[in-house]
């Protein structure tokens, strides 16, 4: 009976071959995190996948075949999770292609850069993944953070009538924003702005702005409440007008970077009652937006209005690198980056305030709180072989003191309006070597706003009222900074 029944086995094997009677993977959960800058499909497994993937461009679909596994159900799951609104995908097909063989097809709206990729198994806190199959959407052509806060600026386009012929799609070679950028350093030129902005016939020269405002070092952060025309020469100043304050004081933004904490596949720290600082933290950031679009500082160049630039304004994960640059691209004044602390009891309490440090950190608390931050691109899953992490992160590791003093004073301020609302953890900014505060010229601050971790407080940070008192508080901090320290007008290569 041994003797038939290894003749048995090895029949089989000759038959199927060895990778068919390999135990195959099993599906565990399948996740969609839509958002404007890319879309990520993420398939959970307990075992790593074998994919081949095809892009088709006409019409546009991504398809993926995995291998050595059967459709179950939380496979066909995925079918159901594409949203309507989702900005890449319009729907997903979800098939047996072959007995070992499952086939994914994503149709999508348009064309997309696919990065197709896979994690290992990891586990950070409370955070806890088995193999991932990441499949991300990217736009063939990036947002600009610094475009998009223009196209805010901007006056609505009216609809053209429908027997007028539309306009012809913008070609690469096309550049608006760097033409407006030339014109405005142009200090001979003069502005043109849109006639529903002004009211006054096309064409015609409007006030010249201060001779500070438009000298050669004109930048493009120097952005007006309603900017120019991007096309169409330029006209003379009249040199009998004389300079309005409005449009003096409206040639320069005060930029502030606000960084909402972890997401999409990084929840962050979890409290007892499910709470998830993913989606606390982008509540307050988007409270605190609110205030500052709002607000305006006063400095030597006048009234300047205040902008925010949010570095994720949904439920997506973000690379920490990616959060940095996202500043430096606005040239943004301050960078904020809002979390919420966890531990391992619940006994902890309490509100902080780190800034980057060069040598050692400031306390064992601050290095393992920067330990815990930095660790956000291995669970929310960054694509290494296009990013390579550690590199990205050393082209930032170059703070100046200057940088840090300022955010050392920002902090200060935090910490002085916070104490009115919530315990402080400590009294005084820690500093620790936090990968997403390293922009050499930006003053840059994590706030961590209580630990979620404490029954007590994760049941105030999950409340609209505390958040609007912390976005409140937050919004005094930084006014008050600007007070004492008002930002200076900055020079951008063209």
């Amino acid at each position: 009976m041994k003797r038939r029944a290894v003749l048995q086995v090895g029949s089989l094997v000759l038959s199927l071959g060895l990778h068919e009677l390999a135990k195959g993977a099993s599906i565990m959960a399948v996740r969609v995190w839509p958002a404007k800058d890319y879309t990520r499909v993420t398939i959970e497994s307990d075992n790593a996948l074998s994919t081949q993937t095809q892009f088709v461009a006409n019409p546009p679909r991504l398809a993926v075949d995995i291998e050595g596994i059967e459709l179950n159900p939380a496979l066909r799951e995925l079918v159901g999770k594409v949203r309507s609104d989702d900005p890449y995908i319009t729907g997903v097909r979800v098939g047996q292609f072959t007995p070992t063989t499952v086939r994914l097809v994503l149709d999508l709206r348009t064309m997309v850069q696919p990065q197709v990729f896979q994690l290992a198994p990891v586990k950070s806190g409370q955070s806890q993944y088995q193999h991932r199959l990441v499949l991300d959407l990217y736009p063939t052509q990036a947002t600009d953070p610094l475009e998009a806060l223009i196209a805010e600026r901007m006056p609505k386009a009216t609809s053209p009538a429908l027997d007028q012929p539309s306009p012809p799609p913008a070609t690469n070679a096309s550049d608006p924003l760097g033409d407006w950028m030339a014109q405005q350093a142009n200090p001979k030129g003069g502005q043109i702005l849109p006639q529903a902005a002004t009211g006054k016939p096309e064409g015609r020269p409007t006030e010249p702005p201060s001779p500070t405002a438009t000298t050669p070092s004109m930048t493009a952060r120097n952005l007006p409440n309603n900017p120019p025309a991007l096309a169409g020469p330029a006209h003379p100043p009249d040199a009998n007008t004389a300079p309005s304050t409005e449009t003096a004081s409206a040639l320069r933004w005060v930029v502030v970077a606000l960084d909402p904490g972890h997401g999409g596949e990084d929840p962050g720290a979890l409290g007892q009652r499910g709470t998830r600082e993913k989606d606390v933290v982008l509540q307050i950031a988007l409270r605190l937006r609110e205030r500052i679009n709002r607000a305006s500082v006063r400095t030597r160049q006048g009234i300047l209005p205040m902008r925010a630039m949010l570095t994720r304004d949904a439920d997506f994960f973000i690379p920490l690198h990616q959060r940095v640059q996202k500043a430096r691209r606005v040239q943004a004044d301050l960078f904020i980056s809002i979390h919420a602390d966890a531990f391992f009891t619940p006994q902890a309490r309490g509100a902080s305030v780190f800034a980057l440090s060069q040598g050692a950190a400031s306390s064992a608390a601050a290095k393992w709180m920067a330990g815990q931050e930095n660790r956000a691109d291995a669970i929310g899953g960054l694509n290494i072989k296009t990013q390579d992490a550690h590199v990205q992160h050393a082209l930032f590791d170059m703070s100046t003191t200057a940088q840090i003093n300022d955010s050392l004073k920002l902090g200060q301020e935090m910490l002085g309006q916070m104490r009115q609302l919530i315990k402080l953890h400590k009294p005084s900014v820690e500093q620790a070597g936090f990968a997403v505060l390293k922009a050499p010229d930006i003053p840059s601050v994590l706030v961590e706003t209580g630990f979620i971790s404490n029954p007590e407080e994760e049941q105030r940070l999950a409340s609209e009222t505390y958040q609007e008192q912390l976005a409140e508080a937050l919004m005094r901090s930084i006014e008050r900074y600007f007070q004492r320290n008002p930002p200076l007008a900055r020079t951008r290569l063209v």
